[in-house]
């Protein structure tokens, strides 16, 4: 009885010591859990040991075999499982799971639980989210999230499609690196460089090296380029070039967008035309192939190389308009303005502005413009140019037209000033030059056999038309109702030896192509002045004028216009007097 008691009492003691303790080893667990790192085997239809084969330390596993590490699982047909080493080699149907957006597909795997590597091999397949690898050989670091290829890869986005021969994908930051014989295709652009990185989340790939881009007749040449597949944008650095069929641009950096149509070129920018025979050099440039609106600027030239000899046009800024685009009548417009100079080595030209119009391939040149030919000189007001395909049709001089030749080293010009002027071409040649309105010349005949100066003609007429050999040579002069004067050589008046308009702008006159950067203009008070037209005093009402103050101002016009007339007549009775002394000088 006794020592029935004794031991019921003891086991009561000792249960009171080890509930305790299970109790709060239990609390402790619950407070810090250790960290698992270990690769668990959850399932097999078979497992051995070999203790004599090739792998001792291994578990062969066999039949629908799982694995579970760090959340992630590792399924197959059969593996050798290290379980001390924490590693599994794994063959047949190799899956690994990890979470729900990525999933690796392969032959044979080696997983390494300690480093959280997996080395894939044969008919590897990595699908993350929306994008899916392809490739022989892989290695996946889940600690760093990168997947690794190196015998030749493809990546596949939605239409996007990146081949090399190694590369690199980041399943945290999508982004893909891609080196050696790179090739991406896209739904309209193809890709070859050596090294591409790509951004699958922003869908932008950017190319570095020599690359080649191609998408439908434009070619791109870029050593540094991004496109985004998406919106179709593209940025090109390191001096890249844009072909696209006959025509190409390149320059330090180009912009292209094709939603908008807005391209983009800066830093010594070159723009080639071999269609049309053309280029334009400038420091930047844009222009919208939708709405075909371009500008230039930045020491901007054009060149012209549709003749035998290349045109050279330089202003500080030019601009392109484009009317009735993508129809059968679409025309444009060429604006050049500020400080416009062109040379080329038969015709020189400035002016302030000038506009090209394709719908009559006329050009016009404004605010004092000039254009030297040889040793012709012609100005006005307004000059307009009319083209015939690339070379000139006709060439019209509006208000205060002057056209000055120089003869010879002794200042004997050859001169011609109207209220018009219009020269007319064959071939490019002037053959007929007509001078209406106010016509005054002097012109100084030459002797055929020794080419000496014979004399100086001065004429005034309404209207002038000299008709020019191939040769340039005068054969012609037609003038109605003309009054003129013959002066011997030594008989020549001082105030007769040049017309009341005469200029000569020889040191404004570009001397060669690079002279065009060099502006020269004129004084102030040599500067035509346009006259403007007088109005009718009926024009303006003013009703605080009175009957009597506006009949005095009709007076007084009316004397001014008498006076006028009697001083022009007193001219024409000059030029009649010269004309007898002439006559009996011969």
């Amino acid at each position: 009885m006794g020592g029935h008691s004794i031991g019921a009492l003891l086991i009561l003691c000792l249960l009171g010591l080890w509930l305790p303790a299970t109790t709060l080893a239990q609390r402790k667990g619950k407070q810090a859990k250790p960290k698992d790192d270990r690769v668990y085997l959850q399932h097999a239809d078979e497992l051995m040991f070999d203790m004599y084969g090739p792998n001792p330390d291994a578990q062969i596993v066999k039949g629908k075999v799982s694995f579970l590490h760090k959340g992630a699982t590792l399924t197959c047909d059969s593996a050798y499982f290290y379980q001390q080493e924490n590693s599994v080699s794994a063959f047949g149907n190799v899956k690994f799971r990890q979470g729900d957006t990525l999933s690796l597909n392969c032959n044979r795997a080696y997983y390494d639980g300690q480093q959280q590597m997996m080395s894939a091999r044969e008919n590897v397949v990595l699908k993350h989210r929306k994008q899916t690898l392809y490739t022989d050989s892989l290695n996946y670091d889940r600690l760093y999230s990168n997947a690794y290829f190196f015998e030749g890869g493809r990546l596949i986005d939605g239409k996007d499609k990146l081949i090399a021969d190694w590369g690199e994908y980041n399943t945290q930051t999508r982004e893909a690196k891609f080196y050696y014989s790179v090739h991406m295709i896209s739904e309209n652009r193809d890709v070859r460089t050596d090294t591409l990185l790509y951004n699958t989340r922003a869908r932008v790939a950017h190319v570095l090296g020599p690359s080649t881009v191609t998408s439908g007749l434009s070619v791109v040449n870029t050593e540094d380029g991004f496109f985004n597949t998406e919106t179709d944008m593209a940025e090109l650095y390191g001096r890249s070039t844009i072909i696209d069929g006959p025509k190409e641009i390149t320059g330090d950096t180009l912009f292209h967008d094709n939603q908008s149509g807005l391209s983009e070129g800066m830093g010594n920018v070159v723009y080639v035309d071999k269609e049309n025979k053309n280029e334009l050099h400038c420091g930047y440039m844009q222009y919208n192939n939708l709405t075909g609106y371009g500008y230039a600027t930045g020491r901007a030239m054009v060149m012209d190389y549709s003749q035998p000899d290349t045109l050279y046009l330089h202003a500080d800024s030019l601009k392109i308009y484009t009317y009735n685009i993508n129809t059968d009548s679409v025309r444009r417009e060429v604006h050049c303005f500020d400080h416009v100079r062109t040379y080329r080595t038969d015709v020189q030209a400035v002016c302030d502005s000038l506009v090209f119009n394709s719908a009559d391939s006329c050009m016009t040149m404004y605010r004092d413009p000039i254009v030297w030919n040889g040793g012709r000189q012609l100005l006005g007001e307004e000059i307009k140019v009319y083209m015939n395909d690339s070379t000139i049709r006709l060439a019209h001089v509006i208000g205060q037209a002057l056209s000055v030749e120089k003869v010879d080293e002794k200042e004997h010009y050859n001169q011609i000033s109207s209220t018009d002027m219009k020269s007319h071409f064959v071939g490019g040649v002037l053959r007929k030059a007509e001078a209406i309105g106010n016509v005054r010349t002097i012109f100084y005949p030459i002797d055929d056999k020794d080419s000496t100066i014979i004399a100086m003609n001065y004429l005034e007429t309404e209207r002038m038309v000299m008709n020019l050999s191939e040769q340039r040579q005068l054969e012609s002069i037609w003038a109605p109702k003309s009054k003129g004067t013959m002066y011997p050589l030594t008989q020549i008046p001082p105030q007769r030896r040049k017309l009341k308009q005469f200029a000569w702008f020889e040191h404004i006159r570009p001397v060669d192509k690079n002279d065009i950067f060099e502006w020269r203009g004129k004084s102030e008070d040599s500067k035509l002045k346009i006259e403007e037209r007088h109005r009718a005093p009926l024009q303006t009402l003013e009703p605080e004028l009175s009957e009597n103050s506006e009949i005095s101002e009709n007076s007084e016009n009316s004397e001014n216009s008498e006076n006028s007339e009697n001083s022009e007549n007193s001219e024409i009775s000059e030029i009649s007097d010269n004309s007898d002394n002439s006559d009996h000088s011969e």
